[in-house]
């Protein structure tokens, strides 16, 4: 049990890798629209991928390393629980949840998780993948086809349901083109199949 932590079917076809920090107001607002349209799509799930930003810390860091020791003590279900009760409390743009909000579930495996060093080398690893895939921006997301290994890096915000289903059919698309080539191969998806969204 661990990173990376998937929401949804495992044995989804599809993907949705969401490069996400906890104090970014768009990824806050765009977490439950996400979940509910994961929800409603058994052939996609959802994997968590931490990119603290800068101008958000500590406060970001200390969101993703509560997350963290939450699913390390308590499983997949409490990592998704504490983001989303990350999001509901933090006042975000980098100023945190306010010290006097209790931490829900705060036993003394959580504690001594939070007092080690464990939670940061997950967040930091996911922190570089991401810099070195060119992710900058949060939210962001990656659609990966799970049967061919083919992906879809989607321009940064918050992705619309018709328009990750647009994703998902040239996703399918772009692998039987390519069936005779590798199967990992990376491509960005045009910004006119995306439409306009918030930047």
């Amino acid at each position: 049990m661990g990173p990376p932590w998937f929401y949804g079917h495992l044995d989804a076809r599809f993907t949705v890798v969401s490069y996400a920090d906890l104090e970014c107001p768009f990824c806050q607002a765009y977490f439950p629209i996400l979940r509910q349209w994961i929800d409603t799509h058994p052939e996609v799930n959802w994997q968590w991928h931490h990119l603290p930003l800068a101008f958000h810390e500590p406060a970001a860091t200390q969101g993703a390393r509560l997350a963290e020791c939450a699913g390390e003590v308590r499983g997949h279900t409490a990592f998704w629980q504490t983001i989303a009760w990350v999001y509901q409390h933090t006042r975000s743009d980098g100023q945190g949840v306010p010290s006097e909000v209790p931490i829900p579930g705060l036993t003394p495996e959580l504690q001594a998780c939070l007092d080690s060093t464990r939670p940061d080398a997950a967040i930091q690893t996911q922190a570089t993948e991401a810099s070195q895939a060119g992710v900058v921006a949060t939210p962001t997301l990656r659609l990966i086809d799970n049967h061919t290994g083919t992906d879809l890096l989607l321009p940064a915000g918050p992705i619309e349901g018709d328009a990750l289903l647009s994703a998902i059919d040239l996703l399918m698309a772009m692998a039987s083109e390519t069936a005779e080539e590798s199967a990992t191969t990376t491509s960005e998806m045009p910004a006119d199949v995306v439409g306009d969204m918030p930047r």
